[in-house]
């Protein structure tokens, strides 16, 4: 390991060996050599004098990728595609005059970005179902066990711990349906030519225009995809870029929205993320248990979703039918963008993975505001014992300030079940109205909710992928 050059903490600390070889320059190139292999074997089809002899030597050279040629040549000729055309044909020297025959670069360029692009995805998809397996199994676990709800960070009416996790869960199902779309619909470029004419290609099939839309066809099939883009310019339009980008930019947010909510949860102490035996929470105070793995993927989810922005400027920024401003830019936030995302997916399986629930401190905390949230049961039951609804309201109203005073400006206990039963107004008893305090009867269909959105949504996604369902993720850091 070099320690006097940066390195790119995606690889050395966050992303996984999976992700990192997907947009390995083994992959890139190797791939590069697939698609001079389809094309030749394509032409050959189609009638071009192109041998067996020359395609079964190319064959041979996919992945023996003569590096040191290409370095060498593209220090020369300052040009990456060329550089490796004429390192393969080193390799190749039968199927040198073919190699590249009437492509221009961004045929292995643009077509092995989209083709890593959804190798990345399937790995992102598959990943997410591993997380929604997980989450799921956490949320049927606590799908009935209340808990007090929160709006702008207020106490409001109850919900359930496993209903919490649901709306989780619903934001990465949203991911995965966008994913698993564009995974089934991403087009490759194609066989395009320098403008998108395909001009060299007519040319070189004699003005045969049937050919040339079977080669794009042939090539396409090949390589494994059911279509091309319909038009291009010399690539292909940068808006796919941001559209799979935004995909990922959604992940991010889902996952920022998940880890937040366990960050806060974890300062109530009412669930916390894992805490290993060994872990130190803190350098300097020895007692603290820090969500530091929920900070560490909302960080990364900041940096997924702030990368979707480069395709949209880049995608806006395009003169006419091409310009190379894309190329810097593209090698940077495309790759990154995958490894954040796939990084932040690990980072939340491991979390679901050993939640860990205080049923103790959520019911404490939901005894001390209920009574406030059950003075609508407490109205109703006093109106069928003859009470006046508008009196009765005015009436609590006053209690509940009172109460609330009372905890706020005096550190007290909510004292408002006492005022309630003191006063004759009400015709309740103490007793009468502890029996309306169970958070049981103040959860809604929470419970029911949980086990429909599994049931109905969730679990035709785990019959469809039930050999990614158990993954267990070992965090490096």
């Amino acid at each position: 390991m070099a320690t006097n050059v940066y390195e790119n903490p995606l690889i050395t600390r966050y992303t996984s060996r999976e992700m990192a070889h997907i947009f390995s320059s083994d992959v890139k190139f190797s791939t590069w050599r697939r698609l001079w292999i389809a094309l030749a074997e394509a032409e050959q089809e189609l009638g071009l004098p192109i041998t067996d002899e020359q395609i079964a030597e190319m064959k041979e050279h996919i992945t023996d990728i003569n590096y040191e040629e290409a370095k060498k040549r593209e220090k020369e000729v300052r040009h990456d595609v060329m550089a490796h055309v004429y390192a393969f044909g080193l390799l190749c020297p039968k199927a040198r005059p073919i190699i590249h025959l009437g492509a221009t670069s961004a045929y292995v360029g643009d077509n092995t970005d989209i083709i890593v692009m959804r190798e990345g995805l399937i790995l992102l998809r598959d990943k997410l179902v591993g997380l929604l397996y997980r989450l799921s199994r956490f949320a049927l676990e606590y799908r009935d066990l209340p808990t007090l709800g929160f709006t702008h960070f207020q106490a409001a009416q109850l919900t359930t711990v496993g209903k919490r996790a649901s709306l989780w869960m619903q934001d990465f199902y949203y991911d995965y349906l966008e994913v698993s779309r564009l995974i089934g619909e991403l087009p490759m470029l194609g066989v395009k030519g320098t403008t998108g004419t395909q001009a060299s290609f007519v040319d070189l099939f004699d003005g045969d225009m049937d050919k040339v839309k079977a080669l794009d066809r042939l090539v396409v099939n090949k390589m494994g995809f059911e279509k091309a883009v319909p038009l291009s310019g010399q690539t292909y339009t940068r808006k796919l870029d941001y559209t799979v980008l935004a995909a990922l930019s959604g992940i991010g947010q889902s996952v920022h929205k998940m880890t937040n909510d366990i960050r806060l949860l974890q300062h109530l102490k009412e669930v916390e993320e894992p805490f290993e035996k060994n872990q130190i929470g803190s350098s300097a105070m020895a007692y603290k248990r820090n969500p530091m793995r929920s900070e560490r993927a909302a960080s990364l989810a900041r940096y997924a979703i702030n990368l979707a922005q480069n395709p949209a400027f880049t995608e806006s920024a395009q003169w006419f039918e091409r310009t190379l401003d894309d190329s810097a830019n593209r090698r940077l936030c495309i790759p990154e963008s995958f490894m954040a995302c796939d990084a932040i997916l690990d980072i939340c399986t491991n979390i679901s993975t050993g939640l860990v629930v205080h049923d103790k401190v959520i019911r404490q905390r939901i005894m001390s505001e209920i009574p406030f949230m059950a003075t609508e049961n407490i109205l109703m039951e006093a109106v069928k014992r003859g009470g006046d609804r508008q009196e009765l309201h005015e009436k609590i109203r006053q209690l509940s300030m009172e109460a609330g005073s009372r905890v706020k400006d005096e550190g007290l206990n909510n004292d408002l079940l006492e005022r309630i039963a003191k006063d004759p107004s009400f015709g309740l008893s103490l007793e009468d109205v502890q029996k309306l305090m169970d958070p049981a009867d103040y959860i809604g269909r929470s419970a029911q909710q949980t086990e429909e959105f599994v049931s109905d949504y969730l679990e035709p996604v785990f019959e469809e992928h039930r050999d990614v369902l158990d993954r267990v993720v070992e965090l490096y850091v």
